[in-house]
């Protein structure tokens, strides 16, 4: 019997191609569900102004995040330091990151447009770790950079000389990238034994603070709870908050963490295509080229060498 044939009748074989499935199957899910925050972000703002509905979701996914780390026993932070850079960084991540993101929608920002501009967090989380955390930035990556960034211009200039968006809509957007890009970066520096339930607990307790006052003296504070807007807030709290970050966590404890995050240069694209299905949201010719510069740019930057993953090519 040749090996080749010892190998197929090796039930071990089986199992391993089962958990090579799902070790791809696993982060794919996590970057689609993930993709589908900017559009149920565009389905429930005409029920509820951006603040108001953030600080809900944010105080919903606070009580269900709690029960599950009640029942999981999960580790709770004791340090009051690590409390509040636990905080610092729900702040910066869903505040201003989501708060960005939504108000920019809110004001006519198309939910692909948005989607791109905060997409190119990983070269700037790239470059800021490089300044700050003094990691390397290779070559590859500085191409890429300079390759994303210049996508999301080619885009939001084309967008906004088609009257798609407006230039305040287009500035919270990119103060929702910043959010993002410095919490990744504070997060990773200060948070890294933080444990994700009761640390997200924690992060949307504190999120929900700024979002809650701004609501209270800038909004109405009405909620129209409609079908569509119990649907979509249903999903933002469940699926997104409390299901994707309970996803994150189990990928993490089985070491496959960084899949996900080599595969976040799919998230634009991803939601444009779901907006362009649900609103009918395009992308012209100059959109679409400067959308694959963008995608190509982080992937340079997140995509890890083929040797450097372990890899190895078999001799023919």
């Amino acid at each position: 019997m040749t090996n080749t044939s010892q190998e197929n009748s090796n039930p071990g074989n089986s199992n391993n191609g089962n958990s090579n499935l799902l070790a791809i199957l696993a982060p794919c899910t996590f970057v689609l569900i993930w993709s589908t925050g900017f559009v149920f972000a565009k389905m429930a703002l005409p029920y509820a102004e951006t603040m108001t509905l953030l600080a809900t979701r944010f105080l919903l996914a606070v009580g269900l995040l709690l029960l599950i780390s009640l029942i999981w026993k999960a580790k709770w932070p004791r340090d009051p330091m690590q409390i509040l850079h636990i905080a610092v960084a729900g702040i910066l991540l869903h505040a201003i990151y989501l708060g960005g993101v939504f108000a920019s929608i809110e004001l006519g920002l198309q939910a692909g447009v948005a989607a791109l501009i905060v997409g190119i967090q990983p070269l700037l989380v790239a470059f800021a770790a490089g300044v700050f955390l003094k990691e390397k930035i290779t070559t590859r990556q500085w191409i890429g950079l300079i390759l994303g960034v210049s996508g999301v211009i080619l885009v939001v200039w084309a967008k906004l000389e088609n009257g798609l968006g407006t230039p305040l809509g287009v500035s919270i957007a990119v103060v929702a990238l910043f959010g993002i890009s410095i919490g990744t970066v504070y997060q990773k520096r200060f948070c890294g034994e933080m444990d994700l339930r009761t640390g997200a607990v924690i992060q949307y307790a504190a999120a929900s603070i700024p979002t809650g006052i701004l609501a209270y003296f800038t909004e109405s504070m009405i909620i129209n709870w409609a079908e569509e807007m119990i649907f979509a807030m249903f999903w933002l709290v469940v699926v997104l908050s409390v299901g994707a970050i309970s996803l994150l966590y189990i990928l993490i404890r089985k070491g496959a963490a960084s899949k996900v995050s080599s595969m976040f240069f799919l998230v634009p694209p991803t939601a444009a295509l779901m907006a362009w299905v649900l609103y009918d949201e395009t992308f012209r010719s100059t959109a679409l080229v400067g959308m694959a510069m963008t995608v190509i740019g982080v992937a340079l930057v997140n995509l890890r060498p083929i040797k450097k993953l372990g890899l190895r090519t078999r001799p023919s």
